[in-house]
């Protein structure tokens, strides 16, 4: 073992720079035999290893990249690190020729964006600043789904970014799906031995969604172990005549300890459809009393598909099996036929790939390896605990269609509006979401963005502003199809404005004239008096639609601050990010 000394106490330097040099050797001998020693030669001393500086950066949208983020901080910390953890939107405060480990956490936004707060960071690795990194050791821990093509896309384009400007990957980047918690403590433990080989750390590791001993039965219901809460409220909020099925859901949080707070969501583990669990044991050939392996122990297939697993979006594994017998999906699986993939799914669930294929024979021990685990739904939250005082509610567009000659079903959405009754609980969680909050002063303006379900967390600010007596302006945006069916809490809403509460209510009915119309419209009509409610310092959010709608409002807004504000292309790009970086522009979209 070979030695590297610490920079001794009384060296020409001050506290922080002799952190620096020490975190500098550290990282540049890290993982080849070196460890540090401290002046008295202590091997053993674990504060001997305690000065390695970590930066952890997070890029999040909903807030599980930065949970992730504190505790694998709270690990290295263990390990001998001195770990601070920040936000991308942070990056241009931070003195990167002083940096010399950086882990990057982050999920990716719609199919394959950065999410808001790190596309900044992003912008910023393009330009020739970011080539000053070639001293930073690196490795990225990648969130994602996927149900979307451009899987964990922000995380790959940030490792490969960064190794193309010459920083030093000392671990290979993680990719994540929604099941994440095991891939994240195999890519924890091999980026922070990277750093600081294990035999040289710190004793004391902490394991991801660890509980201690000392955590209260309140604090214990978490995505892991959700709490099986009572549902009371089960309303339809259209009118007789709407092509829609949107409800209101009220749900206790009675004995639960759970606490939210305006802008969280909650998670919904739901089961599956009973009839479409026969359909597929009728596919399968099996009676459904088989005794299978599942996470959790053993227990029949029957349960297995209607509680555990995914039986609705085939997984590529599926379709590989499955193509060996359909030569049909076998040639839409050749690379060249992606497109054209994707086009022919839309629609169509396993059961379609399973009935179109006879001589595709499974047991239910080989079915199971095919599947996905059943992913928990989050649900942006349409209440304040302040003014609904133990309990969440939730607005939900239930999704029923019928495709290629079957009738599909939203696995969640129903599950809530059909399958929940007095003797069935809804499991659920809190899901913090850091990034989308009402700014902490109470004068402040707001204006949101919501169209159809979209209004739910707006519903929440709404009632948080008046139960804290905020006095600042409040500006809502919402859209739907028709006015006479689909105005959701129209009352409320209503009474709202009518009492001042609400400032302004701008509404888009789409299908009310010829002419299509939609917030982002309703927005471009009132301009100028939008654009002085930013510059009186206004919160812009947005909830809903990713793939269109916010795209659209963010046109909107990039068009309002050019010609009400006179600003040039350039100017805006600034205006906004600064608006993003001082988290004046925050949203919740899926």
């Amino acid at each position: 073992m070979q030695i590297i000394p610490f920079i001794p106490e009384n060296a020409p330097f001050n506290s922080e720079q002799r952190l620096w040099l020490n975190g500098y050797m550290a990282g540049l001998f890290a993982g080849k035999g070196y460890v540090h020693v401290s002046e008295a030669g202590a091997l053993g001393n674990n504060s001997a290893t305690a000065s390695v500086p970590l930066l952890i950066l997070f890029g999040s949208q909903t807030g599980t990249a930065e949970k992730l983020a504190k505790q694998i901080a709270k690990e290295s910390k263990s390990r001998g690190c001195v770990p601070r953890v920040t936000d991308a939107a942070e990056h241009s405060k931070i003195d990167w020729s002083k940096e010399i480990n950086l882990l990057v956490v982050t999920s990716t936004y719609g199919d394959g964006d950065m999410p808001d707060n790190a596309q900044g960071f992003w912008d910023w690795l393009q330009t020739d600043a970011a080539n000053s990194l070639t001293h930073l050791n690196f490795s990225v821990l990648a969130l994602g789904d996927t149900n979307y093509e451009q899987f964990c896309a922000a995380g790959k384009k940030i490792d490969a970014r960064l190794e193309q400007i010459g920083a030093k990957r000392i671990h290979p980047l993680a990719d994540c799906d929604l099941d994440y918690e095991a891939k994240t403590k195999s890519w924890q433990d091999g980026a922070l031995a990277a750093i600081i080989p294990v035999e040289n750390s710190a004793a004391g590791h902490v394991a991801i969604e660890e509980k201690s001993s000392a955590t209260s039965a309140a604090e214990s219901y978490s995505k892991t172990n959700p709490f099986p809460a009572r549902l009371l409220t089960n309303r339809k909020l259209n009118a007789d005549g709407s092509e829609k099925e949107t409800r209101h859901f009220e749900i206790s949080l009675a004995d639960s300890g759970l606490n939210y707070d305006a802008g969280d969501a909650l998670g919904i583990f739901p089961t599956n459809c009973s009839a479409l669990v026969e359909d597929l044991l009728a596919a399968l050939g099996c009676n459904g009393d088989e005794i299978v392996a599942a996470p959790g122990g053993e227990l029949s297939f029957r349960k297995a598909l209607a509680n555990t697993f995914d039986i609705t979006k085939p997984s590529p594994e599926l379709l590989q099996r499955i193509a060996e017998k359909n030569s049909a999906v076998r040639e839409l699986l050749a690379s060249e036929h992606k497109d054209d993939l994707r086009k022919w799914l839309w629609g169509r669930e396993m059961i379609d790939l399973l009935l179109a294929t006879p001589d595709a024979k499974f047991s239910a021990a080989e079915f199971l390896p095919l599947l996905k685990k059943l992913a928990p739904r989050l649900y942006s939250i349409s209440s304040s605990p302040k003014a609904h005082a133990g309990e969440v509610h939730l607005t939900i567009n239930v999704v029923r269609h019928q495709s290629h000659g079957r009738t599909r079903k939203g696995v969640a959405s129903t599950f809530l509006a059909d399958r929940v009754n007095d003797e069935t609980r809804v499991p659920i969680f809190v899901q913090t979401s850091h990034g989308f909050r009402l700014p902490a002063n109470g004068d402040t303006p707001v204006i949101m963005v919501g169209p159809g379900t979209g209004v739910a967390p707006f519903r929440a600010f709404l009632h948080e502003r008046r139960a804290v007596a905020a006095t600042g302006k409040n500006w809502l945006f919402f859209g739907e199809q028709r006015a006479a069916n689909d105005f959701y809490y129209r009352e409320e809403l209503e009474k709202m404005f009518t009492d001042g509460h609400l400032t302004k209510l701008s509404t888009a009915f789409s299908r009310n004239q010829a002419e299509k119309i939609y917030v982002q419209n309703r927005m471009l009509e009132n301009a100028a008096e939008l654009w002085s409610w930013l510059e009186a310092g206004a919160h812009f959010y947005v909830c809903g639609d990713a793939s269109r709608m916010a795209k659209d409002v963010d046109a909107a807004l990039h068009k309002i601050i050019e010609t009400a504000g006179g600003k040039s292309a350039d100017d805006v790009k600034n205006y906004l990010a600064k608006m993003k970086t001082d988290k004046r522009y925050q949203r919740d979209v899926y």
